[in-house]
């Protein structure tokens, strides 16, 4: 019976699991959870009406910081899109960590900079283990020849003597806690007789830089000269007197004071602008002999000496120009130099030049002529003075090149080409995109400090003895290692990389020797150019980068860089956080549109005011061509830019929006129309130079016609975007979240192609580590967009 009952036990069982079987009905799986609904602000349209054209701006209150109910609103929306976007993104955490930590191992861990010999002394910052900033020493070289590396335990001390080798002159961790945790500095100048530092912190609850004035010998505060709203120093009297510029409350540089270092006496007042529309700037000449006052406007520059030994015997004009121009004067042995790209005969040129004159007396006339004749196929870009070479920066077609002289240069002959005078250039790496030089304090020395840059290498800092032409590099990072070689002084770790041989090289190539001198990548990521021919047919320089393992059959992402604004150049140089991208496939290029440097005075001019749809179509054919030629596929293009850069992504966008599938824009510029028309923040001259003056229709109309917030279009599909603002940029935080509640207010919504508002803290230059968080929280958000 047992057994019967076992095998009935058993059938009832398989009956039931059967039944269950034929009956069963599985759940309907769990719906996916509904896309973040993104906020929105409150509308309050407010009519305009300027020239006689009449628009509405639903959200102009954000903008309006002085009514409390409005900023407390803002409050409560800027809270709401941090939620969203951390919402969107939330899926990214663990992606987001993974770049992070690939960004910050490869981070560059010297926390010491190169030394700079001037002098008897060698200066450096270093940054002492678990503080935020950096330290500024000192150490006489004479002391010890052979530079110790940071990486000592007792940085600082000489084990062979005994002694304590170096000087700490100012901690930027105290002047944190003199300026509420927050410590950045613009201005910093030792003074020629090494006894004192003059420096300016930004004040951050009165927002403007503040002058202190610090005794080396002591480490004290001297009691004067403390000024507020400083933009402007030079040393004078062998640096027993101190001139500087003070800004008035639109933060125009308007005023010159001069002040003798440890006097009771107030300070002189040297000069006053009363026009508002002119400002001053001053600098002294590398040898301290002179302090030149640069005053300019939109239509007028001069610039006037001042006898460095006695500030007070007043001031000689020695140049002038009925146009705002960029101009620099040096002095060397009795002579001046002025660089400048002022025009000629009345007519306008397209670069810089040099000029010289013969200073026999100081009240004397100044006559002017050319240093060297024009040659389009060899342009100066930039020069830099010692007590006997003069160091140049060259762009021969699109390379940049580095070259000197001996001075004094031959006399008597008039302009010559600089070619004539068999200028001894530097071997350089390929694709270098920019050559800047170092601050080269040391007037009486023959080595000088340049950072060579490119798209495929490290910056490298290179010392180069115009002497010798031997060249040194001191610091470079090596990525492949993810390490940082540092070269210091003559210490036996230190390798000399002098150029192909003892003497200079005149070739413009690097042969193979050369190249392997420098921590280079163009093994591992290749770097190709183009010029695309724009809708007028200007042709468009267009910088590729990408990795040598790309397939050709591969749908690669890519992102397309662009800045195009006050003619300044765009910057291409290496970044190691692009690593993370490049070696997931991603192709990096660089648009050089109109409006940007590094191709003539025209070429900025083109694009700006009333031409700066010029930039704005250059960035969109650059967009076009990558994808038109499958560099980038047609549905995986990303728009990048940066503060300007932003207003001319966000136009690009505007205009066409298919082309791009995602874009970043950093602290942007986006509502062109409110923001020139009503300033919030000052704006300076070249600022509306830049993109026009609202008072003039032209400008005006150009204005209304590339303004991002004002051009968004209606019912179409715009891509995704992730804006990073914050309330302390140029350019407020309001405009993009203005823009942001607009594109959600006018384009089709998808879920999909987020609009996103990033809030950034404010970061600090020496804090990459939250630098290499934004830069994950970008990353991870384009290939979040590229593969959804």
């Amino acid at each position: 019976m047992r057994l019967l009952f076992r095998f009935s036990s058993i059938g009832w069982q398989r009956h039931l699991y059967g039944y269950l079987i034929r009956h069963y009905k599985a759940p309907k799986p769990a719906a996916p959870p509904s896309p973040p609904t993104p906020p929105k602000p409150p509308k309050k349209p407010q009519k305009f009406n300027f020239h006689g054209i009449v628009w509405e701006d639903p959200y102009s209150w954000m903008s309006n910081l002085g009514d409390k109910v409005a900023m407390r609103h803002m409050d409560v929306y800027m809270e709401q899109e941090e939620k969203h976007t951390e919402a969107v993104m939330s899926e990214t955490e663990c992606l987001q960590s993974k770049l992070q930590s690939e960004m910050a191992s490869r981070m560059a861990f010297e926390l010491s900079t190169p030394p700079l010999r001037w002098g008897p002394w060698l200066y450096y910052r270093r940054v002492e283990e678990g503080k935020q900033y950096p330290v500024l020493c000192r150490r006489l070289a004479s002391l010890h020849e052979e530079f110790i590396s940071h990486k000592s335990p007792s940085a600082g001390f000489d084990f062979a003597s005994g002694k304590k080798i170096e000087q700490k002159l100012l901690d930027y961790n105290q002047e944190a806690e003199r300026f509420g945790g927050y410590a950045f500095e613009e201005l910093s100048e030792i003074s020629p007789n090494h006894q004192f530092l003059a420096y300016t912190m930004y004040d951050k609850d009165n927002d403007y830089f503040k002058l202190s004035v610090r005794n080396l010998n002591s480490g004290s505060l001297c009691s004067k000269p403390k000024a507020d709203r400083v933009s402007n120093l030079a040393w004078a009297k062998d640096g027993q007197a101190l001139l500087y510029v003070v800004t008035d409350q639109k933060k125009r540089p308007y005023r010159i004071y001069y002040s003798v270092i440890g006097s009771t006496d107030d300070d002189v007042l040297l000069l006053e602008e009363s026009d508002e529309n002119v400002h001053i700037n001053i600098r002294h000449t590398k040898d301290f002999r002179f302090v030149t006052v640069n005053s300019f406007s939109s239509t007028s520059s001069k610039v006037f000496l001042i006898n460095a030994a006695d500030p007070l015997s007043g001031m000689t004009l020695v140049w002038e120009s009925d146009a705002r121009v960029h101009c620099i004067i040096e002095h060397h042995r009795g002579c001046l130099y002025l660089f400048t790209d002022a025009p000629k005969g009345g007519q306008s040129v397209d670069y810089h030049y040099l000029l010289c004159s013969e200073l026999d007396s100081f009240s004397n006339p100044i006559k002017w002529n050319e240093v060297f004749i024009d040659d389009q196929d060899l342009i100066v870009e930039d020069v830099d003075f010692s007590d006997k070479y003069l160091a140049l920066i060259v762009r021969e077609g699109k390379n940049f090149r580095l070259c000197s002289l001996s001075l004094p240069l031959p006399s008597g002959k008039g302009a010559v080409k600089l070619r004539e005078l068999e200028p001894q250039f530097l071997s350089l790496p390929k694709h270098v995109c920019q050559i800047s030089p170092g601050p080269n304090y040391d007037h009486f020395s023959s080595i000088m400090r340049f950072t060579i840059s490119s798209p495929v290498m490290p910056d490298a800092v290179v010392d180069y003895d115009l002497a010798t032409g031997k060249w040194n590099i001191i610091q470079q990072q090596n990525i492949l290692h993810d390490r940082t070689r540092i070269l210091y002084g003559t210490a036996s770790a230190s390798i000399n990389r002098y150029s192909s041989n003892s003497k200079f090289s005149n070739s413009a190539n690097v042969n193979i020797e050369d190249d392997n001198l420098w921590n280079e990548l163009s093994e591992f990521y290749a770097c190709e150019q183009y010029d695309v021919p724009s809708f007028d047919g200007n042709l468009v320089p267009l910088t590729v980068v990408f990795s040598r393992n790309n397939k050709p059959e591969d749908q690669k992402p890519g992102i397309l860089h662009g800045h195009g604004t006050y003619g300044e150049l765009l910057d291409k140089r290496w970044r190691s956080e692009m690593k993370s991208l490049l070696d997931r496939g991603w192709v990096i290029a660089y648009a050089d549109v109109r409006g940007g440097g590094g191709y003539g005075k025209k070429w900025h001019h083109d694009g700006r005011r009333i031409k700066k749809h010029n930039s704005i179509n250059d960035y969109i054919s650059c967009a076009k061509f990558l994808i038109e030629r499958d560099i980038v596929h047609e549905n995986k293009l990303a728009g990048w830019g940066y503060s300007a850069g932003g207003l001319l992504v966000a136009s690009a966008i505007n205009r066409s929006p298919e082309l791009f599938r995602a874009a970043v824009l950093k602290v942007p510029f986006l509502d062109a129309t409110n923001t020139l028309l009503h300033p919030i923040l000052p704006l300076m001259p070249y600022d509306y130079e830049e993109f026009g003056y609202p008072g003039d229709l032209d400008d005006f109309l150009a204005i209304r016609e590339y303004s991002p917030y004002d051009n968004i279009q209606k019912d179409v599909l715009y891509p995704s975007v992730l804006i990073s603002s914050s309330f302390n940029t140029r350019f407020g935080v309001w405009e993009s979240a203005k823009w942001v509640a607009r594109v959600r207010d006018l384009a089709i919504y998808d879920p999909k192609r987020p609009i996103l508002l990033n809030l950034t803290i404010d970061l600090v230059e020496e804090n990459r580590y939250l630098h290499c968080k934004e830069s994950a929280l970008e990353a991870a958000f384009l290939l979040k967009m590229m593969e959804s």
